[in-house]
């Protein structure tokens, strides 16, 4: 176990470095049969911050887990390639529960970011760009904003029902069906590529 700290310092250090280069050193499986494993990037990263690889829900380390984002170069800025899920949604814990007592502000402040590089679908170049924790953010005004699409959200469950809740709402974050098919029912907070963007301002 490490502190967020510690792991943000040893992840600091391999900023700029090959990623598939330490896989290989740590015996993590780039591509099978062919086919990519989509988690190996975030394997290598858990390994270079210090902590072992696990598929627990809780997180890696002490009081943080680690997530990893793709970008890709548009007209020579860098740029997300996707945005990412927070956390699912559970009707009854949004009702009751205001933006800074809730499971998506808790795993929102857990989390490391960490900026890695794309190069296309198979290829398994991809360098760290930069690591990035809600510790280091100064701007007041962006959590402040977070905090009101989560109200927003919050409001319209309560006010209109599970059913109303679209992923159109939301400045930063969005509350979107997550699951097999168009009949999915399960939704989540995802991170919008804008809140991505000003997170690491790359």
């Amino acid at each position: 176990m490490i502190t967020r700290a510690v792991a943000v310092k040893n992840l600091q250090k391999f900023i700029g470095q090959e990623l598939s280069v330490y896989a290989k050193q740590f015996g993590i499986t780039i591509f099978k049969d062919e086919k990519q494993n989509k988690n190996w990037k975030g394997l290598t990263l858990e390994r270079l911050a210090g902590i072992s690889n696990n598929n627990t829900r809780a997180p890696n380390g002490l009081d943080f887990e680690l997530k990893s984002t793709a970008f890709y170069k548009v007209k020579d800025r860098w740029t997300p390639k996707e945005t990412f899920t927070i956390t699912m949604i559970n009707q009854q814990d949004l009702i009751d529960e205001s933006f800074f007592k809730s499971h998506c502000w808790e795993k929102l402040k857990s989390l490391i970011y960490c900026a890695v590089s794309w190069h296309g679908r198979n290829s398994e170049k991809s360098e760290l760009l930069k690591v990035q924790s809600f510790d280091f953010i100064d701007d007041q005004n962006l959590i402040s904003e977070i905090e009101a699409d989560y109200e927003f959200i919050r409001a319209k469950l309560i006010n209109h029902g599970f059913n109303a809740l679209t992923a159109r709402d939301g400045k930063w974050i969005q509350a979107r069906t997550k699951g097999a098919g168009h009949g999915s029912t399960s939704r989540a907070f995802y991170a919008r590529k804008a809140l991505i963007k000003e997170i690491f301002k790359l």
